[in-house]
């Protein structure tokens, strides 16, 4: 994963960034030197390491894995309106997912993506979530941060009876409050942690702050990994903007541990938490996402250039072999 850069005399570099972040090679940055810097002495070249194979063996799956399985993930979801309610249908089933190229895991899947389809409403819509277990155990669904009637909480033996393999349960209740929620399982641990998770957003009656790009990001660990979206870097899906604009990350940790999310030269105005907007927003390069949290941020491309996005407890983004796990980019355009 090096990035070579050689004097040009002042003609324009060309640097496989985007390639070595594993966006498949469709993207290129290219930055053009001042005389002054082509006058400045050559980066030194770095020896040769026992690494040299593994980081040909990984740009090479980067650029093997297909561009059209990238992001899968949260895709909106298309209700049904039957008289006047939003009829979301899920099904739970186990599915053999990738995670990075070549690299499958058996995860636990509503509607064949993880996470689950994105579930956007209006505040005050009614809702309908039909859920139909194909999964070999037990499951149910809780729809994480929203307010519901009491057997509509989803948590088996407390608010209702698990639903068994082969049998379904409906859902029903008013989406509010406002804001970024989540909907998962709530039988056991190991269910969320293989995929059965899902972005739940209440868009308020007067409307949201406008942006020109509205990104959920699902962080998870376990089973399948650290993953953004239930994928792993270099299969992440990196954010384009131009500048200028201004961009808005749902953060929504549905992991055990705690993950600090770092923006490299772009700051994150953090609007609001677990679905409540902030009376004082604040900024941060760097934002702590505990289990079960929901961060609003908004994020100014100010500065050209690609930059990293990634959790900063390093073993979950970098190795030897170059970075891994829970990495994508933020790509800013003229």
């Amino acid at each position: 994963m090096r990035r070579r850069f050689g004097r040009t005399g002042g003609t324009a570099v060309v640097i496989p960034l985007a390639l070595a972040l594993g966006f498949g090679g469709g993207v290129w940055v290219t930055r053009q030197q001042t005389p002054a810097a082509a006058q400045q002495p050559p980066v030194p070249q770095v020896a040769q390491s026992g690494h040299e194979e593994m980081d040909a063996a990984h740009e090479a799956r980067a650029k093997a894995f297909p561009a059209k399985t990238q992001g899968l993930g949260g895709q909106p979801f298309q209700p049904k309106l039957i008289r006047g309610v939003n009829v979301f249908e899920v099904t739970a089933k186990a599915v053999q997912w990738e995670v990075e190229p070549g690299v499958r895991r058996e995860a636990f899947a509503y509607n064949g993506q993880v996470p689950g389809p994105t579930i956007r409403v209006t505040e005050g819509d009614r809702v309908r979530v039909i859920l139909r277990n194909e999964l070999p155990e037990s499951t149910s669904i809780h729809f994480h941060g929203l307010t519901t009637p009491n057997e509509m909480d989803g948590v088996p033996f407390i608010t209702q009876p698990p639903v068994k393999p082969g049998q379904g349960f409906t859902y029903e209740f008013v989406a509010k409050p406002s804001g970024t929620h989540m909907y998962h399982s709530h039988n056991g641990a190991s269910q969320i942690d293989k995929g059965l998770l899902g972005a739940f957003i209440v868009v308020p009656k007067a409307g949201e702050t406008k942006v020109a790009s509205d990104v959920v990001m699902v962080i998870n660990d376990g089973p399948l990994g650290y993953t953004l979206n239930g994928k792993s870097f270099p299969a992440t899906r990196p954010i384009v903007m131009k500048m200028g604009q201004r961009l808005r990350i749902r953060y929504m940790n549905e992991g055990q541990i705690i993950h600090p999310m770092h923006l490299h030269g772009l700051v994150q105005q953090v609007i609001a938490k677990d679905g409540r907007r902030l009376v004082q927003p604040y900024l941060v390069d760097t934002l702590n996402v505990a289990p079960g949290e929901r961060y609003d941020v908004l994020v100014t491309a100010s500065e050209l250039g690609v930059w990293a996005l990634h959790c900063h407890i390093l073993s979950h983004a970098e190795s030897a072999r170059g970075m891994h796990g829970m990495v994508t980019a933020v790509i800013v355009q003229k």
